[in-house]
């Protein structure tokens, strides 16, 4: 891969690897996770490996994993997937296991950081269910603005959803609206 670890006070995030598959099974095999994402859950080891390998491959989008600083296995991930010019959409994912300690922010933090300050973005942006008011309130507390509700916008493994897309700019961050 050819984009940067990134470390925070808790963390290194780092290129996802082939290998990560086995340790990233239990988040994208687990049913209630991927209600929100934009497939369901994986049947099998094999379908997680194949997933892993496919967001490995050059020219791919950075795709991080999170790690806690010590323990180099997998806990999630963030990626940023160029759209245009100066703008990138944000995802992420993390094992429930480590929810409600902070790591989903400060992960995501450090993403969006190395966003506009090394990659010079303008805008980054995510595309999130409304039901999904976990990643709704993350990115509230991120600054992130509602810039749009977009209906029936994606047909998914749980039915046609709408979708709500958030908005933050590099000068509303650089302002410290967090």
């Amino acid at each position: 891969m050819t984009f940067p670890s990134l470390n925070t006070k808790r963390l290194k995030l780092r290129p996802v690897r082939p290998e990560d598959a086995a340790a990233l099974h239990p988040v994208f095999a687990n049913e209630e996770l991927m209600t929100w994402w934009s497939s369901g859950p994986h049947q099998s080891l094999n379908e997680t490996e194949e997933y892993v390998a496919g967001n490995c491959k050059e020219p791919h989008s950075p795709t991080w994993v999170i790690t806690t600083d010590g323990n180099d296995q997998a806990l999630g991930w963030v990626v940023l997937l160029p759209r245009r010019e100066g703008l990138r959409e944000i995802g992420y994912i993390l094992h429930p296991d480590y929810w409600g300690k902070g790591i989903a922010l400060e992960a995501v933090t450090c993403v969006i950081d190395h966003g506009f300050s090394d990659l010079k973005l303008r805008k980054i942006f995510a595309d999130v269910d409304p039901d999904n008011s976990a990643s709704v309130g993350l990115l509230k507390r991120l600054g992130f603005q509602q810039e749009a509700h977009l209906r029936a916008e994606w047909e998914t493994h749980i039915g046609v959803r709408d979708s709500l897309i958030f908005g933050l700019l590099c000068s509303e961050w650089n302002e410290g609206n967090i």
